[in-house]
């Protein structure tokens, strides 16, 4: 193999191997921003649930207009948006807190989980524009640079995103074997307390976000961030089709 080649077997080697790791932050991206779209971006999202669920039914004496102002200050609250998820409101005749104790301890830890999601996107991102950048900069003396940025880089992209949305239809189709089962999993995984685990009879979360809510989240998350792959990798295999051809 002469030193040329060699050169070249080389810079594809690394610039696959990139591409391939940039796939996956993207589909990260993708996967966080599919949740954001779901629970932020849906109009009437919060409240065709309730409806769905009568979850009215389980609260003492709200109206539906309270309860969604309620949500809004909790989605607030996740978001970093808010201080404190202390929040005031009418129940049963009188003016009290919604959350308990308990229950504000467990969304501090959705907070940090949720938060670090968003700074995860962020890294994301970065890691893209990063890669963009060294792409730039290797092809400037490069004569197949062409070649690599037609080619080498959508089919490394094509890999990286199809092994990724692989390994998450095999995930997905065993969370919906057992999704309650799966359910507890998560929060062990996540979550290192049982501030998790609450009761209906005094605890106002679990009533207005049951299982059933979290069914129906998932399942849009999964088809939105499915949407967003499905789109990404058609552009990169069409674009890696037309590179070969050159």
């Amino acid at each position: 193999m002469s030193l040329e080649k060699s050169y070249k077997t080389t810079d594809k080697l690394w610039i696959t191997g990139l591409g391939i790791l940039c796939a996956c932050f993207l589909m990260l991206v993708f996967l966080i921003t599919a949740i954001e779209a779901v629970v932020y971006w849906t109009p009437g999202y919060f409240e065709s649930e309730y409806t769905k669920y009568q979850v009215l039914n389980s609260l003492p004496e709200m109206t539906m207009e309270d309860l969604l102002v309620v949500t809004d200050e909790m989605m607030a609250y996740l978001r970093g948006n808010r201080e404190d998820l202390h929040v005031f409101t009418t129940m049963g005749g009188e003016y009290r807190e919604f959350f308990n104790a308990r229950e504000i301890a467990h969304m501090e830890d959705v907070q940090d989980l949720f938060i670090g999601g968003l700074w995860l996107r962020r890294i994301g991102l970065g890691l893209t524009l990063v890669y963009a950048v060294i792409l730039g900069l290797w092809g400037k003396n490069h004569a197949d640079r062409t070649s690599m940025l037609k080619s080498t880089v959508p089919g490394a992209l094509c890999a990286g995103t199809g092994a990724f949305f692989a390994a998450a239809l095999i995930i997905v189709g065993i969370v919906a074997t057992d999704f309650s089962k799966y359910f507890i999993v998560f929060h062990h995984i996540f979550f290192d307390n049982d501030l998790w685990i609450l009761n209906p009879a005094t605890d106002m979360l679990i009533n207005i976000v049951p299982e059933p809510f979290f069914m129906d989240t998932a399942l849009r998350i999964a088809i939105t961030f499915g949407c967003f792959v499905i789109v990404f990798f058609a552009i990169c295999f069409v674009l890696w089709k037309r590179g070969r051809k050159k």
